[in-house]
């Protein structure tokens, strides 16, 4: 199971969790007077960890031989959280809009099926091609 299959998904998975814990937050918060809304941040991340750009990495400097070179470290993306300080829509400012935040919940819960439905798939194929020897 130490393919790059089941280590994004798999983090993919932990990040929908994430949101779902932060969405939550929000809408338990829509009345909490000065609350911001919090957001979860990794689909752009893992983006640039499959295909490039290291604009946002920091610069690696090696100050031991024995040390690994900064080209063979994997920048690997984790969720983040990030709290929303742009967007005010009420006077308490409070920044929460449940619209919004009910239609994300719906959309990370499909997200994360959807997530749930291809390992399950990878899995069994998995599983498949380690009995198929069996008979």
């Amino acid at each position: 199971m130490n393919s790059s299959n089941f280590n994004y998904l798999s983090r993919a998975m932990a990040a929908a969790n994430i949101r779902q814990e932060v969405i939550s937050h929000n809408i338990a918060n829509v009345n909490t007077p000065n609350y911001r809304k919090s957001n979860l941040v990794f689909e752009t991340l893992l983006a640039k960890e499959l295909y490039g750009d290291n604009s946002d990495r920091l610069p690696m400097a090696r100050t031991n031989d024995r040390h690994l070179p900064a080209a063979n470290m994997p920048y690997i993306a984790m969720p983040t959280v990030v709290q929303d300080h742009e967007t005010l829509m009420r006077v308490d400012e409070n920044n929460v809009d449940i619209d919004i935040e009910m239609a994300n919940l719906a959309k990370n819960q499909i997200y994360f099926n959807a997530l749930a439905l291809q390992m399950s798939n990878y899995v069994s194929k998995v599983k498949s091609v380690i009995t198929s020897g069996q008979g």
